[in-house]
C-alpha cells in the first residue's frame, strides 16, 4: 500500500488548505472551543497540517507546550478528534471537511538532535587545529 504522505511535492490548493485548516485548527484550540473534556487544548500547539490529494484526510502535527505529554496528547485528541471536527465546520467553509489524524510532531527533537551533533563536530575541529 502506497502512503499518501510519502515524500513527495504538494499541490498549491492542498498548501494552501492545510494552512487554513492549521490557522482554524490553532484558534480554536486557543479560544478551546472544541469542549474535550478534562483537557485544557489551548497548550497544544498545531505546527503543520499536511492534506492528501483528495482533501478529505489532513494529518496534524501537534506539539504540546514545553514538549511534555506529546503522546498523552496526541491520544486524547484522537480520542475526541469527532468533537475537534464539528469546532472546526463551523469556521470552514469548504466542499468537504477533512477527517483528522493527530500525529506527534518530532520535529523539534530533531532538530536538536541535529545541532548537538553539529556543535559536537564543531568542537572536535577546534580541538584538532589546536593540537597542529
Amino acid at each position: 500500500m502506497v502512503n499518501e504522505f510519502s515524500n513527495r511535492t504538494f499541490s498549491q490548493r492542498q498548501l494552501r488548505v492545510g494552512e487554513l485548516v492549521k490557522q482554524n485548527l490553532g484558534e480554536l484550540f486557543i479560544r478551546n472551543e472544541a469542549k474535550i473534556p478534562s483537557f485544557n487544548s489551548k497548550l497544544t500547539t498545531v505546527t503543520e497540517v499536511r492534506m492528501t490529494a483528495d482533501l478529505k484526510t489532513a494529518r496534524v502535527y501537534v506539539i504540546p507546550l514545553g514538549g511534555v505529554d506529546t503522546k498523552e496528547t496526541v491520544k486524547i485528541l484522537t480520542e475526541y478528534s469527532h468533537l475537534v471536527r464539528k469546532a472546526l465546520s463551523k469556521r470552514l467553509d469548504i466542499k468537504f471537511l477533512p477527517k483528522l489524524t493527530f500525529v506527534e510532531d518530532n520535529s523539534f527533537e530533531y532538530a536538536e538532535k541535529i545541532e548537538k551533533i553539529i556543535k559536537k563536530n564543531r568542537d572536535n575541529d577546534k580541538e584538532k587545529k589546536r593540537y597542529n
